[in-house]
């Protein structure tokens, strides 16, 4: 009877392990194979795998915001135009549309701006356009883009002409015909052009439109969702550069995390819808300098071999480096760890500053700071 009950009590305890170890009533679905034979044979269901949406069927995100786009725009070659950027052309038109803009020094302590455009689409009027310095050449390279100005300095001409660049100049028998003039203004600061004249220039000139297959690109961007904060770094709420003419500045707005740009003392207002420009990064690339013609004031920028800058964005500043691997390889920026430095998606300005002159850059942890430094 003993050896009976302690069988019993056996299997008993054998069945309670398959249920767990304690009091508690839990299901656990079993294998079918350790169902059979206990009079339930069950069917387990297979999970159910959902998968994600897919939000951005049709896009690619652009190598020149990090932000989504569609596929076909973001392999498309852009285009890099010389804007003027003295009083006299105020206010220029398109720069709102610009994902990169890259800002040098030229002659008398004006600048002129390479405005970087991957979607130039429906634009009716785009400048003004001006000549090309050698120094905006690679970067125009750097982007993979179709170089559009008008005229050149003889340091620029022997560079294009070397074919550094596919350019489209508007000074030429060829090129002249996709830029027009607008005679209500006075030259040389009225020459423009348009999105059908940038196509009919490069359908003419014969150039690729779409990027090679290996084209990659030269910066690096934040994920979706995961801001670059600079936590480490100083704040930034305002910068004023050192350029003589212009002496321009950019604000800082927390609502919106841009930084919004000023110069000739007021805010820089595109022309075609009377919005003021504004970024999401700031880089300061210190170059080495010196002059092709003294006389005349004609700059060298070196912009191949390397040096300092700083990198601003959502209110944060930290320390960075610049190099080109050669003379033909594009520009990257690392922090000083030496890590690549990824940018924050969205529109991006390049503030080209002469080594000797980046001390007169002046960063201000606050607006009010910087009010009450001006």
């Amino acid at each position: 009877m003993k050896k009976r009950l302690l069988s019993a009590a056996l299997v008993i305890c054998l069945l309670a392990s398959f249920g767990g170890c304690s009091g508690k009533q839990e299901q656990t679905l079993l294998p079918t194979e350790l169902m059979e034979g206990s009079g339930q044979i069950g069917q387990i269901e297979a999970p159910q795998i959902t998968e994600a949406a897919d939000h951005h069927e049709g896009e690619a995100k652009s190598f020149l915001t990090g932000e989504w786009i569609p596929a076909e725009t973001a392999g498309k070659r852009p285009v890099a135009m010389m804007v003027e950027n003295t009083h006299a052309t105020l206010p220029q038109y398109g720069l709102n549309r610009a994902d990169i803009i890259v800002e040098c020094p030229v002659e008398g302590g004006i600048t002129r701006l390479l405005a970087v455009f991957q979607d130039y689409s429906g634009m009716g009027i785009i400048g003004n356009v001006r000549s090309c310095r050698p120094y905006y050449v690679p970067f125009a390279n750097d982007f993979d883009a179709v170089y559009l100005h008008a005229g050149a300095s003889p340091e620029g001409s022997d560079l294009l002409n070397s074919g550094a660049v596919d350019h489209i100049d508007g000074t030429s028998g060829t090129g002249g015909a996709f830029y027009y003039r607008d005679n209500s203004r006075r030259a040389p600061h009225n020459l423009y052009t348009s999105s059908e004249g940038i196509d009919q220039g490069i359908e003419a000139f014969g150039f690729e439109r779409e990027h090679d297959a290996s084209y990659a690109g030269n910066l690096r961007f934040a994920d979706d969702e995961e801001p670059v904060l600079l936590l480490n770094g100083m704040d930034a709420a305002a910068v004023s550069l050192y350029y003589r003419d212009a002496r321009p500045w950019f604000e800082y707005h927390e609502d919106d995390g841009l930084y919004y740009r000023y110069e000739f003392g007021a805010a820089q207002i595109d022309g075609t819808d009377q919005s003021q420009l504004a970024v999401k990064n700031i880089i300061l690339q210190e170059c080495g300098s010196s002059f092709y013609d003294m006389e005349a004031g004609t700059l060298n920028l070196d912009c191949y071999s390397g040096g300092n800058g700083k990198y601003l964005t959502n209110g944060k500043c930290i320390d960075i480096v610049w190099r080109r691997d050669s003379r033909n390889s594009a520009v990257r920026y690392y922090d000083l760890s030496g890590n690549e430095i990824t940018l924050n998606q969205g529109k991006t300005w390049i503030e080209v500053i002469q080594s000797q002159n980046a001390g007169e850059n002046n960063i201000y942890g606050t607006i009010e700071e910087f009010e009450s430094g001006r």
